[in-house]
């Protein structure tokens, strides 16, 4: 489901670069970075939502089964993966962007 939704945020991303509203080719390409920010902002977003949903379901209403910790454990980990990611993204078209200033 997270995949789904980071894949729907970052869809819209790529929607938006390609009907960006600048005049010149390089608000386009910052409107479009902003974009790209926002999308991946907004998966983890929604993931950090399912993450306190879990973590107040173990702590407060003392759900500490296994199959809830393993599932906050779950959560925890595509968290992790998805912030990597959005981490990763972010620099390389930064750094892209950086070096087509450059020329």
């Amino acid at each position: 489901m997270t995949n789904v939704v980071a894949t729907n945020d970052l869809t819209q991303a790529a929607l938006t670069a390609n009907t960006g509203t600048g005049n010149s080719q390089s608000s386009d390409l910052g409107s479009w970075y902003e974009a790209m920010a926002k999308a991946w902002g907004s998966a983890l977003d929604t993931q950090a939502d399912k993450i306190t949903t879990l973590s107040s379901e173990v702590g407060e209403n003392g759900q500490d089964n296994p199959s809830t910790i393993t599932m906050l454990t779950a959560e925890s980990l595509r968290m992790q993966f998805l912030s990597n990611n959005a981490s990763t993204a972010t620099s390389s078209v930064g750094q892209a962007l950086d070096a087509l200033a450059r020329k």
